[in-house]
């Protein structure tokens, strides 16, 4: 028998969902709901608009938007992958999804858990601020979401795929997460372009994310992405992609 997703599990983004989120505890998964994307515009339309826009308003997202938008960051969307494993709309040297996308939300910092597309939450703290470089001007500070890219070096070296040298060698191993997160932020940037979304990708404050999130030793943080509406945007002008 299939179980049913609790709904009242499905994080949610915006001023209500800050006073039910502190009370949830450390690690725990929230699922989100399942990814409904047929409401987008066409692949030719999303390459059209693509833009980076650093002028991002503060309102929320809602629950099904962000479901939407980490599903075609790097959302499983096939059982059977290569080598084994599940396949994801992002490629990744010899599938071994090195990459892990925190989320940044007002309620806190939650990894995005592509296997059962939840959210775990890891931080109560509010540090969407971390997300741009110690040196950049704070553009955008109210927008919703930040997503945060880090690599876990150890899934390049133990990987399950094809045991190739270059995933032991340091220099190739960077060209390797470099380019798959650019793969991922690119699946990103083309969903924000669908659905009217201002987008950005950008450095992000490196040592301060890896002490917030309680990273690894061989996991670091790489880069950031801002993603919500454009500032200004008026509501209806805002789901028109629901034409």
């Amino acid at each position: 028998m299939r179980r049913s997703r609790p709904k009242d599990e499905s994080i949610a983004v915006g001023p209500a969902a800050a006073r039910s989120s502190e009370m949830l505890p450390q690690g725990k998964a929230l699922l989100l709901p399942r990814p409904k994307l047929a409401t987008g515009g066409s692949l030719a339309d999303a390459l059209r608009r693509r833009q980076t826009t650093r002028e991002i308003g503060g309102r929320a997202l809602g629950r099904q938007l962000l479901s939407d938008l980490l599903f075609a960051a790097c959302g499983v969307n096939r059982r059977r992958g290569p080598f084994g494993g599940v396949g994801v709309t992002a490629a990744s040297a010899s599938n071994s999804q090195e990459i892990d996308v925190y989320v940044l939300l007002r309620e806190g910092a939650f990894l995005f858990d592509r296997r059962r597309h939840a959210l775990v939450r890891v931080s109560g703290e509010d540090i969407r601020r971390l997300a741009l470089g110690p040196r950049q001007p704070p553009v955008s500070p109210d927008a919703p979401v930040e997503l945060v890219f880090v690599v876990d070096v150890d899934r390049l070296e133990h990987t399950t795929g094809f045991e190739e040298p270059g995933l032991h060698d340091p220099e190739v191993q960077k060209s390797y997460y470099f380019v798959d997160t650019g793969i991922i932020a690119a699946n990103v940037y083309l969903f924000a372009a669908s659905r009217n979304l201002a987008c950005w990708f950008h450095n992000c404050d490196r040592p301060a994310l890896a002490s917030k999130l309680g990273l690894r030793k061989a996991e670091h943080a790489l880069f950031a992405q801002t993603v919500g509406f454009r500032a200004g945007l008026r509501k209806e002008v805002a789901h028109a992609d629901k034409r």
